[in-house]
């Protein structure tokens, strides 16, 4: 029984693309592949896609060999874009390390191409309108990571960007009460200056 399910998934569909088809490239988020063309490089012959990235108005050919070493892959299943959207509702986890390491660490899971690790960059940095602001550099990390996810929840839902931004941040709202350290202070302060009336 499971040989025949195993049979159901040829190898090649696992990689295979096709034109018009949107994919993840990992360094660069969500592209169409808009052709898939020979070159001759060195005497060889290569087949490479041609993936459009529309809002970074940019190009980019990748050698069909190569696509698994670059991390491209298929948008997200429902499973995953479920468990991406479960995460942002999750406790920010931030590490007690440096803002260095922490920062390397943010830039590395956005552009793993992975829409669960870009989701806990964006809960982890995430900050409501009662929390301190953000560094300049803290706030290109959240700006990326929510872009990223914002893209592909887009295509994987067929709706604009703004509607994928309303999603993510109606999932973020549901998070843990972020404003409770602030209303805790707020109340200890009001309490402190009762008891010392």
């Amino acid at each position: 029984m499971s040989s025949a399910k195993a049979s159901n998934k040829p190898a090649s569909t696992k990689i295979g693309f096709k034109t018009n088809e949107f994919i993840v490239y990992p360094a660069h988020g969500v592209g169409q592949i808009v052709a898939i063309e020979e070159q001759e490089v060195a005497g060889f012959k290569l087949e490479l896609y041609v993936i459009s990235f529309v809002k970074d108005k940019m190009t980019l050919k990748v050698p069909t060999p190569k696509v698994a070493a670059v991390g491209m892959r298929k948008l997200a299943e429902a499973d995953v874009v479920r468990k991406a959207l479960d995460t942002l509702t999750g406790r920010a986890r931030i590490k007690r390390t440096m803002w260095s390491r922490r920062a390397q660490e943010y830039e590395a899971k956005i552009n793993s191409g992975d829409l669960v690790a870009i989701a806990e960059v964006v809960r982890d940095l995430y900050r409501s309108d009662v929390q301190p602001e953000q560094s300049y550099s803290e706030r290109q990390l959240y700006e990326a990571a929510l872009d990223r996810m914002a893209r592909e929840l887009a295509v994987v839902h067929k709706v604009d960007d703004a509607e994928s931004l309303k999603l993510i941040e109606s999932q973020l709202a549901k998070g843990p009460r972020r404003a409770s350290k602030a209303e805790d202070v707020a109340a200890a302060e009001e309490n402190d200056v009762d008891e010392a009336a």
